[in-house]
């Protein structure tokens, strides 16, 4: 694993990400509020998207179990 040229294209990466946001004109108080402001929005994107699918593929197995006639029976009907 070469270590110096992964380190080389990340800070490639970085240097384009900064070009890419004009972020490379702003004071460092300003680059420490952007940087925070977008990894909290990356993070909240990445936790709900987590979230809906897991719900919306737990719901497509229910979908599928009841297609394939494996019906779970009605929380009232156990009761009674």
């Amino acid at each position: 694993m070469d270590v110096k040229g992964t380190w080389s294209s990340l800070y490639w990466l970085f240097c384009q990400f900064e070009l890419i946001t004009c972020s490379y004109l702003m004071e460092p108080w300003e680059k420490v509020l952007f940087y925070s402001f977008n990894l909290a929005m990356a993070g909240l994107l990445l936790y709900t998207a987590y979230v809906c699918v897991a719900f919306h593929v737990s719901s497509a197995f229910q979908l599928l179990g009841s297609f394939l006639g494996n019906q779970q029976e009605n929380a009232l009907s156990v009761v009674k």
